[in-house]
């Protein structure tokens, strides 16, 4: 009654999407992530920097600054803490690939 549908790629004849296609970029993406992380971070920290820099002794302009540096540094924790707590587990667990997505069939 119903004949299978496939996504075309406007007549080029590339295969359609797949579910497994979200591996390879859930992988990119988590691949992407860690560094992306490392630059906001540097440019937080710049940023911060030069507002406590020109803050001309204004408390409220330093107090700004300093939440800003502390919230930059708290969001590079965040980040390395949860790569730890899966290493971590990796290790206690003896799981191989625990940092790999795979969707199984």
């Amino acid at each position: 009654m119903l004949s299978n549908i496939y996504a075309q790629g406007l007549g080029t004849g590339e295969n359609p999407a797949k579910i497994s296609d979200l591996q390879s970029i859930f992988t990119s993406l988590v691949a992407a992530i860690i560094p992306l992380a490392g630059i906001v971070l540097f440019i937080m920290l710049i940023i911060g920097g030069f507002q406590y820099i020109t803050s001309g002794g204004d408390p409220k302009k330093a107090g700004a600054a300093r939440n800003t540096l502390t919230f930059a540094i708290l969001g590079l924790v965040l980040v390395a803490m949860g790569y730890l707590i899966l290493v971590v587990i990796a290790q206690f667990t003896g799981v191989t690939g625990i940092l790999n997505f795979e969707i199984y069939r």
